[in-house]
């Protein structure tokens, strides 16, 4: 078994490695490096690992506010009766004019102060603290670690080592945010383990995959993989599985590969399965559509059969023309409402020129995933209304949403961090 799962691993990379490229990304500007520091954080057991105590020693709020320019800082502590109370307030902000990180706060004994700093690479950032007379108080070291660990360390004038505290992200996880893991392809290739880790402390909920093949995962059976995502916080609930037959014999694809998957997939706890048509721009008959009508609906009817939903993913073709009828329509209008479901995916309906509060108005509780993603980093670029598409969550059906980023500014892992806040905080209200 250990040997087949380092041939499907070793698989799973080589074939990926050549239709996905390299790209290297950074966080340049002083704003956009000091958003690392945005999130729910709780402080680890001690300085030198990463494991969290059942009621840690801090808890650090801090919530990005004004366009990202600042961060609103409480940092509680746990007291002797177990109870966690109030000692440090801060608002720490970046200004434009100096190019320069800037903090103004206060303790539980009633001391203010300021602050004033900068990073001098991406993971690393040093404040100086001075109280209301002008003098020097302490310098804090930041190393961020990953986008979910970070370690403070401050130091008194005479550069003496006062105290280390290392925070570990712990972002709620009450709103059932899920990633399409293509999202952050280049890193689960690297290190699955690691990369899994850190979404779940980003706040996400649930994964799903797109990779499946030889019956595994990312290299992993079923069943590890499975636990490999629980371990990091987090459950395995959809996967994008592709499979078109070529001699479009359909019972022979579902009897020999549908089943297969399906059990496969049920052996990884999943809740669903999807998939898309790379080949609508070479159908051109109606006949062609309801053959994959047909396909669709026995594929759906055996994934309930094995509790499992069966969920169609759009791109931007399903939009074309087929004798006058919209290939979309025609699939929502021809595939049974029990065994087919649609996962809208908002960027490619964009791309398309259709408004997918149209689709879910006119085929309520059809589309029980949204793929919410953007022209850049989720919420940047300005094209999409998600603020208005997110108000018919409930007539779309929508159980299970799912951010994913492709086009980035920075690197992956952080820009999937901030397409969570923009979900959590600026959609799911």
């Amino acid at each position: 078994m250990k040997a087949r799962n380092r041939i499907i691993k070793i698989l799973t990379v080589l074939m990926s490695t050549f239709s996905f490229g390299q790209t290297d990304y950074s966080i340049s500007s002083q704003k956009d490096r000091l958003r690392q520091y945005s999130g729910q954080w709780v402080s680890a057991i001690n300085s030198s690992t990463d494991s969290v105590a059942v009621l840690p020693a801090l808890k650090m709020s801090s919530i990005s506010d004004f366009n990202n320019n600042s961060l609103s800082i409480t940092v509680l502590q746990k007291n002797s009766a177990s109870k966690y109370e109030s000692i440090l307030r801060e608002i720490i902000g970046y200004d434009r004019v100096t190019n320069t990180v800037f903090a103004a706060g206060h303790n539980n004994e009633g001391a203010f102060f300021t602050g004033k700093g900068r990073f001098s690479s991406e993971k690393k950032w040093t404040m100086q603290d001075k109280d209301l007379n002008g003098n020097n108080t302490m310098t804090v070291n930041f190393n961020f670690n990953n986008y979910t660990d970070v370690t403070l360390e401050g130091f008194d004038n005479n550069e003496k080592h006062l105290w280390k505290t290392r925070y570990i992200k712990h972002n709620p996880k009450n709103k059932n945010i899920g990633i399409q893991l293509v999202s952050v392809h280049d890193d689960m290739l690297k290190n699955p383990e690691k990369t899994l880790i850190q979404l779940g402390r980003m706040g996400y909920s649930y994964v799903e995959t797109f990779v499946y093949r030889e019956g595994g995962f990312y290299g992993y059976t079923p069943e590890v993989f499975k636990a490999v995502v629980e371990k990091a916080g987090m459950r395995f609930l959809g996967s994008m599985t592709f499979f078109d037959p070529a001699d479009k014999n359909d019972d022979v694809a579902i009897k020999f590969w549908w089943n297969k998957a399906i059990q496969d997939h049920k052996k990884a706890g999943v809740e669903y399965l999807s998939t898309s048509n790379s080949k609508i721009k070479s159908i051109k008959t109606i006949k062609e559509l309801q053959d994959y009508c047909n396909y669709y609906n026995k594929i759906g009817k055996l994934c309930k059969d094995n509790d499992l939903k069966f969920i169609f993913h759009n791109h931007a073709d399903e939009f074309l023309m087929v004798e006058g009828i919209r290939v979309y329509d025609y699939f929502l209008q021809n595939t049974n409402p029990e065994y087919v479901f649609f996962q809208s995916d908002i960027y490619w309906m964009h791309v398309a020129g259709v408004n997918p509060v149209h689709y879910f108005e006119t085929y309520p509780n059809r589309f029980i995933s949204w793929h919410v993603k953007d022209y850049k980093e989720l919420g940047e670029s300005g094209k999409i209304d998600f603020e208005d598409i997110f108000k018919y969550q409930k007539i779309s059906g929508v159980q299970y949403i799912l951010s994913e980023v492709e086009d980035y500014s920075f690197p992956p892992l952080f820009s999937v961090g901030l397409a969570w806040e923009y979900i959590y905080y600026e959609l799911l209200k």
